[in-house]
């Protein structure tokens, strides 16, 4: 068949006419399933499926435009359908398919300009905030227990509900050392999502009696104050980490955050099932999250506790290792008799459990502290690997690379650092220590002013901290 009366074949055969209509109901079917499908909440792979079937549908239909032909008889194949005779109500018909074009045509491109009109208004909405919307703060929970020793236990739980959600990489999470500045229940919950830069905050309450454990949380959209989800668990002790899985979980899904097998493993994990190991941990928390000499002694004894319960508690070690690592930092003890310490604690945290953010981290701040740079960033980048929301990780990283004169790297991490935990008077500091040590003398200032804003008389702690990046270099040159 020669090439023009293969092109007259097929306008007889009203291929062109099918080709035009499925492309036009083809764009009304997009359009559809991408400005409809996110109102109902679908979800995108379902967008992405639809398009899929109406691309590998184009060749099936002009195939079978090509075969066969509609009649007043029905479908009959193009030769039977040639054979027959012509019947005017076919001929009468046979402009119909302009209007299905037509029609379809003005539907698509009523939803693609309708879509394109809420879309830029969303955007110009958002503009002002400029907040992820998978973001999330959670404030400390309050302790309704009636005795006030308790307030380790509530703190615990918050930090360990914030610390599974951390380390859902689809969400940004702020650390727990900035949401420690607001009490459960602030006033201008939208004031304080702007000053951590989230969209969303999670607030509770923990109620401890005996052997049994009631937790209250309720998760709210700070910017528009509404609602989104709250429950209430009533549980026996024991189950505490499966409420804490089940409110990180409720949280994520709430939040849209994509949870892969790792997520789901992170979010259901059980670091212990030793409950009085794992109280002696949360007050070695408690302790160690205070910095101060006397603090950190004591969280190192309720550390060791808890691994003399369970010998298996890999972040109970981790707890062991930092306390080991900070003492000389904030005591000026001799190094040598706590890195030692240090190391053997983390590696041992890592080899119990080498996923966890935490004994990696750990293990880098011990080599660090034994000024074993190299191999503590190698630790550090493995622990962001496992929780890139760990500001604390981001930071150390940071103190190792200012160590080693890599000065734009070291300002990076402190960048991010800061970012997940704005209010944190270390990060803070060592953020402006970042700064001078990439030439930014004028931004280092202001951001020295601000930390001193933020608590004038923790200065003496603040140098500590700033102080530790350039004693590993000096060591190291």
């Amino acid at each position: 068949m020669k090439l023009h009366n293969f092109f007259a074949e097929l306008k007889r055969r009203n291929v062109y006419k099918v080709a035009v209509a499925y492309a036009v109901v083809a764009w009304l079917l997009v359009q559809v399933a991408t400005q409809v499908f996110p109102f109902f909440e679908i979800p995108n792979w379902a967008v992405r499926l639809v398009v899929l079937l109406l691309i590998l549908g184009f060749p099936i239909a002009l195939v079978i435009a090509w075969a066969f032909e509609a009649t007043q008889e029905g479908i009959k194949r193009t030769e039977v359908a040639d054979a027959m005779p012509v019947s005017a109500a076919i001929g009468r018909k046979k402009h119909a398919w302009i209007y299905v074009v037509v029609i379809a045509a003005a539907i698509s491109v009523t939803l693609f300009f309708l879509g394109r009109y809420t879309a830029g208004n969303k955007s110009v909405a958002s503009a002002p905030n400029e907040l992820p919307t998978k973001s999330i703060a959670v404030l400390p929970f309050d302790n309704l227990s009636r005795d006030p020793d308790n307030a380790y236990f509530a703190e615990g739980v918050q930090d360990e509900i914030l610390t599974r959600l951390a380390k859902v990489a689809d969400l940004k999470v702020i650390s727990r050392t900035s949401t420690q500045r607001f009490k459960s229940a602030p006033a201008d919950l939208r004031e304080i999502a702007k000053q951590l830069g989230v969209t969303h905050i999670l607030e509770g309450s923990v109620q401890k009696a005996g052997d049994s454990v009631r937790v209250n949380v309720q998760l709210i959209n700070a910017l528009t104050d509404v609602h989104l989800w709250a429950d209430t668990y009533d549980r026996k002790l024991t189950d505490i980490f499966a409420i804490e899985s089940e409110i990180a979980k409720n949280v994520a899904e709430n939040l849209k955050a994509r949870l892969n097998g790792r997520a789901e493993e992170v979010l259901a994990a059980r670091p212990t099932e030793n409950p009085e190991a794992h109280e002696l941990y949360l007050k070695g928390r408690y302790f160690w999250n205070r910095r101060s000499t006397a603090s950190l002694r004591k969280a190192g004894d309720y550390f060791q506790k808890a691994i003399d319960l369970d010998p298996k508690y890999a972040l109970a070690y981790a707890g062991l290792a930092d306390v080991h690592s900070l003492v000389p930092v904030y005591a000026g003890t001799a190094p040598q008799d706590d890195v030692p310490k240090a190391l053997a604690a983390a590696r041992k945290a890592v080899e119990l459990d080498d996923r966890l953010a935490e004994s990696h981290t750990s293990l880098g701040n011990a080599l660090v502290s034994s000024v074993q740079l190299k191999a503590a960033e190698a630790e550090f980048r493995r622990a962001l690997e496992l929780n890139p929301n760990y500001a604390t990780a981001h930071q150390w990283l940071a103190e190792c690379l200012f160590g080693q004169g890599r000065f734009s790297e070291s300002l990076a991490e402190n960048e991010r650092a800061h970012e997940l935990d704005p209010l944190s008077l270390i990060i803070n500091a060592s953020y402006a220590s970042s700064l001078a040590g990439a030439g930014r003398y004028e931004e280092a200032v202001k951001q020295a002013r601000k930390t001193l804003d933020l608590d004038p008389e923790l200065v003496p702690g603040h140098e500590i901290s700033t102080k530790r990046s350039s004693n590993i270099a000096r060591q190291m040159s």
